[in-house]
């Protein structure tokens, strides 16, 4: 069976011949770049000092290349945009170490200085005439976003402030995506999911806009998410339009790649935090549901690609609203937050979605457990889950730094071992 049939058979909710495994097909399910590189050192993939490829500076993610995803089984590649979180593409190679003392490779564009403190700044489209957009805190793993919000004018607010990066798609973006869904769907036999940008509405990585040089409008993260209710109407018209560029982003991009896509990155917005959600189900219902029914509504209607949404934290009180949304995959299954039991979701919500993600615990069991612990969990994990299909093994979130070896390779060894049906 191939890794493009299993996952499909997952998510038609059926068993194949092993549970279907991602590891970095979207920049919610990789993996650092410090811990990929001392997994590939103990799989024994590369000498000591070869350095690893960054490709996705904001998180610091590392690259999962066909070695590696041979090594481990991976069954997904992911298809994303030219450009990276900082406005720079992924080109150009140049040796760079991080904090972790990791040899690595990041673009050309990757144009840092340290300031007076030892922390590192980055920059929009690696362009040091602009103001810094992220910083690495000394010491650290990943860049925070420097907010760079003009100061605002309820009296003049515009719409199309909080529109500047929501344009039509780019003949060049349409030229990657067209030769990019040919390559891997003729050269791999990976299933593919696709991140094509522009119909996550509201998602807070993305509201200060760290690829801009000189952002206008609501950018500053507590603003925004005070004025989804204080400025409701505001940012309602805001979805209004994004909602409508993204359809038509959607319908050129399908007339090039057609279905060679398994599933599409829809929303990256969270809506969860430890305890519950903390947006009411009324705000979800009226605010961002009907611009998810009619993105999703599309994509069923003239696709067969399967819609993808992330959403960190305890989200089971906004389940039943998501699957009436039109998504059918739901991630990253945080089940250590509050509602999340593993049982219980694959229980209630086991036959209408499926879950991607929920595989171990990255806050607790991977970090700070035991080796037995993370098999333990794992092997649960993929009981619950995976019986009657449903299921694309990941783990919770990204697997971060500093993460012992000896549990990711026990991560992996068990997925293998005991991932193939029956489970």
């Amino acid at each position: 069976m191939t890794s493009r049939e299993r996952v499909e058979l997952a998510l038609e909710h059926k068993e194949a011949d092993r549970v279907p495994l991602d590891l970095g097909a979207s920049p919610v399910t990789g993996m650092h770049v410090d811990t990929v590189y001392r997994l590939r050192q103990a799989l024994g993939l590369d000498p000591p000092g070869t350095p690893v490829k960054v490709t996705e500076p904001y998180q610091m993610l590392g690259e999962i290349a066909p070695d590696l995803m041979e090594a481990l089984g991976v069954d997904v590649v992911g298809l994303g945009k030219t450009a990276t979180m900082f406005g720079f593409r992924n080109e150009g190679w140049k040796p760079w170490t991080t904090f972790g003392d990791t040899p690595v490779l990041v673009p050309e564009g990757f144009n840092t200085e340290p300031d007076a403190q030892g922390d590192i700044l980055m920059y929009p489209e690696g362009d040091k005439s602009a103001p810094p957009s992220g910083r690495m805190p000394k010491g650290g793993f990943y860049f925070d976003t420097i907010v760079r919000q003009p100061p605002l004018d309820d009296e003049n607010l515009r719409v199309e402030d909080n529109l500047e990066e929501f344009g039509p798609v780019s003949d060049e973006d349409l030229e990657h995506f067209r030769s990019e869904a040919e390559r891997l769907s003729t050269g791999t036999d990976k299933a593919i999911l696709a991140n094509f940008g522009g119909t996550a509405f509201g998602d807070i990585a993305l509201v200060p806009a760290p690829w801009l040089k000189h952002p206008k409008g609501i950018r500053d993260i507590e603003e925004w998410y005070i004025s989804t209710a204080s400025r409701r109407d505001h940012v309602y018209k805001i979805f209004e339009r994004q909602c409508e560029i993204g359809v038509k982003n959607l319908e050129k991009i399908h007339r090039i790649v057609g279905d060679r896509i398994t599933a599409a990155f829809i929303s990256g917005t969270d809506f969860g935090q430890q305890t519950g959600p903390f947006i009411s189900l009324k705000s979800y219902c009226d605010l961002f549901k009907p611009f998810h029914k009619i993105v999703n509504g599309w994509i069923h209607k003239n696709t067969r690609w399967k819609c993808f949404i992330h959403s960190c934290g305890s989200v089971r009180a906004l389940l039943p609203d998501f699957v009436d949304a039109g998504f059918d995959i739901i991630n990253p299954v945080q089940c250590s937050a509050a509602g999340m039991a593993a049982e219980e979701l694959k229980q209630e919500f086991g036959s209408r979605v499926t879950f991607w993600g929920g595989g171990v615990d990255t806050q607790r069991t991977l970090p700070f457990g035991t080796p037995a612990e993370v098999r333990r969990e794992v092997s649960e994990r993929l009981k619950i889950f995976g019986a009657g299909g449903g299921y694309v093994f990941n783990t919770t979130h990204n697997v971060q730094s500093r993460i012992p070896i000896e549990n990711v390779q026990a991560l992996y060894e068990t997925v293998r071992d005991s991932g193939r049906y029956p489970l």
